[in-house]
């Protein structure tokens, strides 16, 4: 789609070279011009690619692609389905000490008799839930008489009157002391997707994007759907640790394999639409916590539908990028005539023929060509300083929506349903703004909503603040509008970077890259996670502020993606990290010789080029062309 659209581009902008001086004064002012001319030039000389040309013949979204893009909703709407899973399952209790030995003195005590008789209470006259008083062998009339005096912790468990559903708290007594510290519980979850990130990211360029999905969706079959079965807290935390790596794991793996399947705005739909799914995931695990009342059952019902993604193994198709970076010509070949053939396609023996391994050894670029490659090196600090800015304003907004005391469902729901549209958002703004300028905007509307939420005054603080206190009450539901919107937004920065880092990155490190900005994003909620745990607002709010500044600023001076072929190698990303004005100062191009004219001959020169080496080859091109060409006549 990228060659394609980009020749009917250059025919329509450059019809026939008797006809070039035609247009000229409809032309913008001559640097406008010399931008964009350069742009095209950059995309002719990267274009040079065999593969394009073939993917143009098997179709740039027909049967194939759509059913790839198909393939990838269900374990998204599953991967948010596991992930946030945690939130339901910490519900609140009030216990009291299992105090059944009286029973044994009388078995006709009703349970308001037996806690008044063998439970100590508070001065205010509430019960003391972590003590009991000791078992005596004394009659029920003594009892009532001399009552109990002799107190200590509980000694036979606990009893959950107003138990309505069955959470982990009371499955393995969580109270009285041994209640779970929920930042622990969240750094470890986040801990999985620090090391998930790391090691799918790595052999997912190493071995393939088609095994490691496989091995992603394996583990979360086998730790998600097995949550339901531990039989200890201890077991629980560590399965959610795996099962954070093959959330991960699955994102980055089938993220590179949609990028390099599909072409132009397509590759964004997919990632739109998939995690639009992701979303609705949230609103299906809300409601089934809601409805269901033990715990275990929302493991065993939500993790069901993930057994018939063994049809994987069968349907999912392995990415011809990766597989010529590889050396893996032949396997290439046979995906694509599969894909052509799906999409009732024929792909001419003459193009396939051109198709050929890279001139220089790739398979050996490494995790460390991310320090000792200069371009990829500045590309990937960039990417990380805004990873980890949407990470921690994300995460912030997150917390602070809990921390307004909203009910749990609702904080859930909410945000899910919000999350669709302005997902679907994206959309328009890609086609409108383009890649960079979307993911700015998004980025600053969610960094000022972040502020805002964080400012606003919490009650928290003693006399200074009491005004503040009830203003901040008086204003409660702007604070929860304010925050809706932050994490709105912030929702859209994240599929747009999804989009942004995964064209920007070389084929040959691709997952690796989406490894690192995903390790990046998860240090940036555990950023968020510590400060809160602090209490002290001020470090907060220069965190996210100050990430947020330094992101946007860098953003700026990214390059454009849009409608830009794909870099393969590492050589292929030294022309996309220099920006336009770089180029338009250089004395080369802006020397009196380089005229317009001259710019477009090159243009013009080099696309016929293009065509007679490659395009003509292909039927489909041709007739594209002879079209072109009577339209212009």
């Amino acid at each position: 789609m990228a060659k394609e659209n980009s020749l009917k581009i250059e025919f329509k902008s450059h019809p026939h070279p008797r006809n070039l001086h035609q247009h000229d004064g409809a032309e913008s002012p001559r640097s406008c011009s010399l931008d964009m001319l350069l742009q095209r030039l950059r995309a002719i000389d990267a274009q040079d690619d065999k593969l394009t040309n073939i993917m143009d013949v098997v179709g740039e979204f027909g049967t194939f692609q759509r059913r790839l893009v198909a393939l990838n909703f269900i374990p998204n709407f599953l991967a948010s389905f596991f992930m946030f899973a945690d939130i339901f399952l910490f519900t609140p209790q009030k216990p009291y000490c299992n105090t059944s030995w009286i029973l044994a003195v009388d078995s006709n005590l009703t349970e308001a008799e037996q806690m008044n008789l063998t439970l100590p209470r508070a001065p205010n006259g509430s019960f003391l839930t972590c003590l009991m008083y000791l078992p005596v062998e004394w009659d029920l009339h003594s009892i009532i008489q001399f009552g109990l005096n002799h107190t200590d912790s509980c000694q036979n468990g606990w009893i959950y009157p107003e138990m309505k559903r069955r959470s982990l708290i009371n499955e393995f007594d969580l109270v009285c002391g041994g209640e779970p510290n929920k930042e622990i519980v969240h750094t470890m979850f986040l801990a999985g997707l620090l090391t998930g990130a790391f090691f799918f990211g790595f052999i997912t360029d190493k071995l393939g994007r088609y095994p490691t999905i496989l091995l992603s969706l394996l583990e979360l079959m086998i730790f998600g759907f097995g949550t339901a079965f531990v039989s200890s807290f201890n077991q629980y935390i560590f399965f959610r640790f795996c099962v954070s790596q093959a959330v991960v794991g699955y994102a980055i793996s089938s993220s590179a394999l949609l990028t390099e399947w599909l072409m132009g705005m397509y590759r964004a739909y997919a990632f739109i639409l998939g995690h639009c799914f992701f979303a609705m995931g949230v609103v299906f695990l809300t409601g089934l916590a809601y409805s269901l009342p033990h715990w275990r059952l929302l493991f065993l019902l939500g993790g069901t539908p993930i057994f018939p993604l063994i049809c994987y193994i069968w349907i999912l198709p392995e990415s011809p990028r990766w597989l010529i970076m590889k050396g893996k010509l032949e396997e290439a070949k046979q995906v694509l005539c599969y894909a052509a053939g799906v999409n009732k396609k024929t792909i001419p023996l003459s193009l396939l023929d051109k198709l050929q391994l890279p001139g220089k050894k790739v398979a050996s670029a490494s995790i460390l060509d991310f320090y000792s490659n200069k371009d990829l090196r500045k590309l990937t600090l960039v990417m990380c300083s805004i990873w980890f800015a949407v990470g921690c304003n994300y995460y912030m907004l997150g917390l602070k929506i809990k921390e307004l005391g909203v009910d749990i469902y609702l904080t859930q729901v909410i945000p899910g349903i919000m999350e669709v549209p302005a997902r679907l958002c994206c959309i328009f703004l890609i086609e409108q703004l383009k890649r960079r300028r979307t993911l700015i905007v998004t980025l600053f509307q969610g960094a000022i909503m972040c502020f805002l939420s964080l400012t606003l005054p919490s009650g928290k603080g003693g006399h200074r603040l009491r005004q503040l206190h009830c203003l901040a009450t008086e204003l409660k539901s702007l604070l929860v509008l304010i925050t809706l919107l932050g994490e709105f937004n912030l929702a859209a920065s994240i599929t747009m970077f999804y989009i942004y880092t995964s064209e920007l990155l070389p084929t040959v490190l691709r997952a690796t890259g989406l490894g690192l900005v995903s390790l990046v994003w998860a240090v940036g909620g555990i950023s968020s996670l510590t400060l809160v745990s602090q209490n002290i607002a001020i470090l907060a709010i220069i965190l996210c502020c100050l990430s947020a500044l330094v992101a946007l600023f860098y953003c700026s001076s990214m390059p454009e993606t849009q409608d830009q072929p794909l870099p393969d190698t590492l050589e292929h990303i030294a022309p996309h990290t220099r920006s336009i004005s770089e180029e338009l100062s250089n004395e080369d191009m802006l020397s009196d010789d380089v005229t317009e004219e001259a710019a477009k001959n090159t243009i013009l020169n080099a696309r016929l080029t293009s065509i007679d080496h490659d395009g003509l080859s292909s039927p489909s091109l041709q007739s594209k062309e002879e079209t072109v060409d009577k339209e212009e006549d």
